[in-house]
């Protein structure tokens, strides 16, 4: 990742509001959530959230579709990753005593069900 992206995508998350927006659409993935739900989830006004939304896409943080009437936003998860990587690519400088701890605590709260095999 550019430097000039990670500044974009970071400069975007630096605002209450917007960083309020961009933490509850990661509680809402993979489905997203419709622009007027999160408004009211996070008591904004439409047009407001509409113009921290506008910010949010600008930095590719966050994608929307059309669905009727609605417009539904996600979170687009694989660039805040490319952001903390881009953070941590030099993380401690290689030593994995110090980075280890870190990494660790990057893993996610609710890691995917294994499948159980049948057993024959």
């Amino acid at each position: 990742m550019e430097n000039e992206k990670a500044i974009l995508a970071l400069a975007a998350l630096a605002q209450p509001t917007r960083l309020q927006a961009f933490r509850a659409l990661v509680k809402h993935e993979p489905d997203g959530l419709a622009a007027g739900d999160l408004a009211r989830a996070l008591e904004v006004p439409q047009n407001t959230l509409s113009a921290h939304l506008s910010v949010l896409s600008r930095a590719e943080l966050v994608t929307s579709e059309r669905h009727s009437r609605s417009i539904v936003y996600r979170v687009n998860l694989a660039v805040f990753q490319r952001v903390v990587l881009f953070l941590l690519q030099d993380c401690c400088g290689g030593d994995p005593d110090i980075c280890a701890p870190l990494i660790k605590s990057l893993q996610p709260c609710c890691p995917p069900k294994r499948k159980e095999r049948s057993r024959v």
